[in-house]
């Protein structure tokens, strides 16, 4: 049985849209797109490599599952690690628009709340998600999440779409492990760890 683990890219104010690139996602007038590559380093590169290392399989929502399928293919040197994964693993597309997707290994989830205990039943190690913005918000919706490997980077915008958005179910989490790159971005891995606890500092009447 796999983990269900989710690595999302983070300004300090929590928008996740259009990381890589303004044509990403420019939906509701979104006019900051690209603004993670001026931070991408080595620390960032390594990192990656490692959650990459630990994939068995992929589960992507429509957007990023096509602004992948439209690079990674094109990236054939066999010593990249990443691109060897994307485009051998199986990938899981969540998607009710998608007709047929034709990068390899490829296959249509219709039903991804349903969909995932049978997905991790097939795989040993990780089932990932990346990017794929509303689909996070559905997994978060429906506490589906094992793990979380949160890349913050040192850049507010203000607008944008954000991880953890309105729907989100509360959450306690245990941090896992921290690291900081040479650009400053913040990488803080958590796993779930049931529902929150509260209190109060407040003085008795």
């Amino acid at each position: 049985m796999s983990k269900l683990t989710m690595t999302t890219f983070l300004t300090l104010d929590g928008v996740t849209q259009a990381p890589g690139g303004p044509a990403e996602d420019p939906s509701g007038g979104f006019g900051h797109g690209g603004w993670l590559v001026p931070f991408f380093d080595e620390g960032m590169r390594k990192f990656m490599v490692e959650v990459f290392e630990r994939a068995d399989a992929f589960l992507l929502g429509r957007t990023t599952y096509q602004i992948f399928a439209s690079h990674w293919p094109r990236v054939t040197d066999p010593s990249d690690l990443i691109a060897s994964k994307l485009n051998g693993l199986p990938k899981h597309v969540a998607s009710n628009t998608l007709a047929r997707v034709d990068w390899h290994a490829s296959s249509l989830v219709t039903d991804v709340v349903s969909a995932v205990p049978e997905l991790k039943s097939r795989y040993p190690r990780e089932l990932q998600v990346h990017g794929s913005a509303g689909l996070a918000q559905t997994l978060l919706e429906h506490d589906l999440v094992d793990e979380y490997h949160l890349l913050v980077f040192p850049v507010v915008l203000g607008t944008g779409k954000r991880l953890f958005a309105a729907g989100a179910l509360p959450a306690r989490l245990k941090l896992l492990g921290t690291r900081t790159t040479e650009s400053g971005t913040i990488i803080a891995s958590y796993a779930r760890a049931g529902t929150p606890k509260f209190g109060s500092f407040m003085l008795d009447p």
